[in-house]
């Protein structure tokens, strides 16, 4: 082996090994390989008894459904909850939701009580405890690895859970066929307890923020309108959607091609699901190599291609070998699309909103595939499935007419650590924590040559400042001297205004230096009120001059 090659398996272990490094980390990943194998073998049970006792394609899809659709309606609260309390309990009650569900499944097809209907309904209930449980758990990875090893913590998890895939099915496909679907659903039940031992016996950083914790309401609030105003974002979850809606015809037609186009049953189907895991795995264990080798919109565009081509294979084999191939390409892609685009949401994220934007990624990813699920099988049930999986793998390539002007490129997006402001004088007057609203002014004195560079570099913090949670932001040119510019926003309470405070990255600062280069003098001026309904009282002065310095809002050169 030559010294090249040493060094690059070196590299490779130390970005894909690193985060186990970590203790709390490794024993979160163990637990999740337990619950992620007990899920699997309850998918393979679920849709199994379904294809059993529903044989219709859209009936067999409507499986999928019912497990990703809680994500479009639950993912943003779980998510606003994730950032705004102790991510710890958010995940333990979410785990002791899917505990229920299954048990009681499996107590439903222990007695033979189940129809379509409560399969679904179960169903259903164990996708609502996965969608409250994903924002939290993505979140947390930050709290279990430094920020440069999230990629690796990210890549490792697909590994685990694609491990599991690759035998669970199998597995499930076994139990389903000699015992039934109930012994499945017991094993789920059993495989939750590993990871509500590793909730219970982790104790999770403390949050050092003062002030009290954003409203349900308003923490949502904020999560949207960061994701609104940040284009990078967008893009990602635009790109997502026209991924997961084409390659959800894989996972959810499975059942229907072991059956109907291999002519095969239970044990076909965990085989077909086991090749999709193994795929699945190969492109987690390989996504290190390929992202170091390719930018994020390169390797996406192979991802749909490769996608489209095993889709294909799929519909027209009939023959059992290359399909559990084509699967196994499907799921490589599968795994590398989401994954990278689960990284690009987290590292274009500063902390304090990160599980609010993976929730938004989630419920968008999920929508897609419950969506695409909804989709192919009704497709499937009117034209055919062999032409249902090539219209499928057709239209993954779609993201290629996008690409262009939607790039997610994260190496542009500089660094997301808190930048320590300045900090002016606190004010004179006694303020609660929900006083207000509060107004701030910056006067500014710009160069009549600078103006037309002023202005976008104004607006441009002023998208900043409203992402972070300025309200009524505006600019105003005074009449009678041109070179003086007042900016003006306002935040709903004095929490609010503190809270905004601390958003800033090291990121924003180059717009803020770029203003600081464009006006006279170092800094603009600064004024904060607070709005006063007719007839109020004035607020006492001279109370809180000896409380905490408050940061600044302006720019300077520093």
């Amino acid at each position: 082996m030559t010294a090249s090659s040493d060094s690059r398996i070196a590299r490779w272990r130390q970005s894909t090994l690193a985060p186990f490094g970590h203790q709390v980390f490794a024993v979160f990943w163990w637990a999740s390989l337990v619950s992620s194998l007990g899920s699997l073998i309850q998918t393979v049970g679920a849709s199994w008894l379904m294809a059993t006792i529903a044989p219709s394609p859209d009936q067999v899809a409507l499986v999928q459904t019912a497990g990703t659709l809680p994500f479009f309606f639950l993912s943003l609260i779980a998510g606003a909850y994730a950032d705004t309390h102790d991510r710890r309990w958010v995940m333990i009650f979410s785990q002791l939701l899917m505990l229920l569900a299954s048990i009681s499944l499996a107590v439903f097809a222990i007695l033979s009580w189940l129809t379509p209907i409560w399969l679904l309904t179960f169903t259903f209930l164990i996708g609502c405890g996965t969608a409250a449980f994903a924002p939290a758990w993505q979140a947390s990875i930050a709290d279990q690895v430094p920020r440069a090893q999230i990629p690796a913590a990210v890549m490792a998890n697909a590994v685990g859970f694609n491990l599991a895939r690759s035998v669970g099915p199998a597995i499930g496909g076994v139990i389903v066929a000699s015992v039934g679907a109930a012994a499945a659903f017991v094993i789920n039940a059993l495989s939750y307890i590993g990871m509500l031992g590793a909730l219970l016996w982790w104790r999770a950083p403390k949050s050092e923020n003062p002030l009290p914790p954003e409203p349900l309401f308003g923490a949502i609030a904020a999560g949207i309108r960061y994701v609104r105003l940040s284009p990078h974002l967008t893009a990602i979850l635009i790109r997502a959607v026209l991924f997961t809606v084409p390659i959800s015809a894989v996972p959810a037609l499975m059942p229907v091609v072991a059956r109907d186009l291999l002519a095969g049953g239970a044990p076909t189907y965990g085989i077909l699901l086991g090749g999709f895991g193994i795929g699945a795995m190969m492109g987690a264990l390989s996504s290190s190599a390929l992202r170091s080798r390719f930018s994020s919109d390169a390797l996406l565009r192979w991802i749909c291609a490769v996608a489209t081509v095993a889709m294909i294979i799929i519909a027209q084999s009939p023959n059992a070998i290359v399909s559990l191939l084509a699967h196994v390409l499907a799921g490589s892609v599968w795994t590398l699309g989401l994954a990278n685009f689960n990284i690009a949401v987290q590292l274009s994220s500063p902390r304090w909103v990160t599980g609010r934007t993976l929730a938004f990624y989630q419920t968008f990813a999920f929508a897609g595939m419950a969506a695409g699920a909804w989709l192919w099988g009704h497709l499937a049930a009117g034209v055919g499935l062999r032409e249902t999986l090539t219209i499928a793998g057709v239209s993954c390539l779609a993201t290629f007419a996008v690409a262009h002007w939607l790039p997610i490129s994260v190496a542009r997006m500089g660094s997301l650590d808190p930048h320590t402001v300045t900090t002016l004088a606190p004010p004179r007057v006694d303020l609660h924590e929900t006083s207000g609203p509060i107004v701030v002014t910056i006067e500014y004195e710009v160069p009549a040559v600078n103006a037309e560079r002023f202005v976008a570099a104004i607006n441009e913090l002023g998208r900043i400042r409203r992402r972070d949670g300025a309200r009524r932001w505006s600019v105003c040119q005074d009449l009678d001297n041109p070179v003086q510019w007042i900016e003006r926003f306002e935040s709903p309470t004095w929490a609010d205004y503190l809270r905004r405070q601390t958003r800033p990255t090291l990121a924003d600062q180059a717009i803020r230096k770029e203003i600081a280069e464009l006006i006279d003098g170092e800094r603009g001026s600064v004024r904060r009120y607070i709005e006063r309904p007719a007839g109020a009282e004035p607020l006492v002065s001279g109370g809180t001059r000896d409380r905490t310095e408050v940061p600044d809002d302006t720019v300077s050169h520093g």
